[in-house]
């Protein structure tokens, strides 16, 4: 896709990835709508973007947020071209403390992609053109040490977004998922800097794996990867390794993951 003259919508604008990629599609040419749960932040994202940018404040777990988004996004720049289903939630240690930890992160790691897709994709198969970029990680490939909830929603990311690339990509959507592993977040600080040893796991385990990038870094392979139609996107390109070794021999890979739990724990 040429990001030139489009319409972009990122959700988790406000910063990290979210940030970044507002400002690299900004600078390709495309008008962006920065979203996210803090107002405040995508106002400030936003600010630094210039005219062709517009803050929203929006919960994308809530339908109404999402579509009163879109409906924001439509009135001011025109149709969306492009959403970035960037939001995500890292809650969880081990198996989750209960049921709604689970439901926060399914609503918004999963479902909020869903809700999107089924508002746009009808227009999109209207218009014969549309391109859905969605921000998983790495541990929906190879599963994340310490949590569960966040392990599991990424891999369902990433089973959303091949499954939006096998059921539409012939019919003018292109699908690309973003599976990196550290990048200098303030998730991935939370983590490090977390007080106790289950909710840090994961974060140490994501640092001691490979470096830890920048999220312009990551919003540039995004953007590469967009101009190409490229499905998968991958910041750091041990992670296909890693998914190679995953497939060739599972127990092997299972092995080698409890050892490396074991050494960073």
């Amino acid at each position: 896709m040429k990001v030139d003259g489009t319409v972009a919508v990122v959700t988790g604008g406000g910063g990290g990835i979210g940030g970044a990629l507002a400002g690299r599609l900004a600078g390709a040419g495309a008008r962006v709508v920065v979203a996210d749960l803090d107002g405040e932040r995508a106002r400030e994202v936003a600010e630094s973007i210039g005219p062709a940018a517009l803050a929203v404040g929006c919960d994308v777990a809530a339908e109404s947020d999402l579509r009163a988004l879109l409906d924001r996004t439509r009135s001011t720049f025109g149709p969306v071209d492009v959403f970035c289903a960037n939001a995500g939630v890292g809650v969880g240690v081990g198996l989750g403390d209960g049921d709604e930890e689970w439901a926060t992160a399914l609503d918004v790691n999963v479902l909020a992609h869903v809700r999107a897709a089924r508002a746009l994709v009808p227009e999109w198969l209207a218009r014969g053109r549309g391109y859905f970029v969605s921000t998983a990680s790495a541990a929906g490939l190879l599963t994340q040490i310490g949590s569960a909830p966040y392990s599991v929603t990424k891999h369902a990311a990433v089973a959303f977004a091949e499954w939006l690339s096998v059921t539409y990509g012939d019919r003018g959507i292109a699908v690309s998922c973003v599976c990196p592993m550290g990048v200098d977040t303030a998730m991935l600080n939370a983590g490090l800097d977390a007080g106790d040893g289950a909710e840090r796991l994961g974060a140490q385990v994501v640092a001691h794996a490979g470096d830890v990038l920048s999220p312009e870094y990551v919003a540039d392979r995004v953007l590469e990867a967009m101009a190409e139609e490229r499905f998968l996107v991958l910041p750091h390109p041990e992670v296909l390794s890693f998914f190679r070794r995953k497939g060739s021999d599972y127990d092997r890979w299972l092995r080698g993951m409890r050892r490396l739990q074991a050494v960073v724990a």
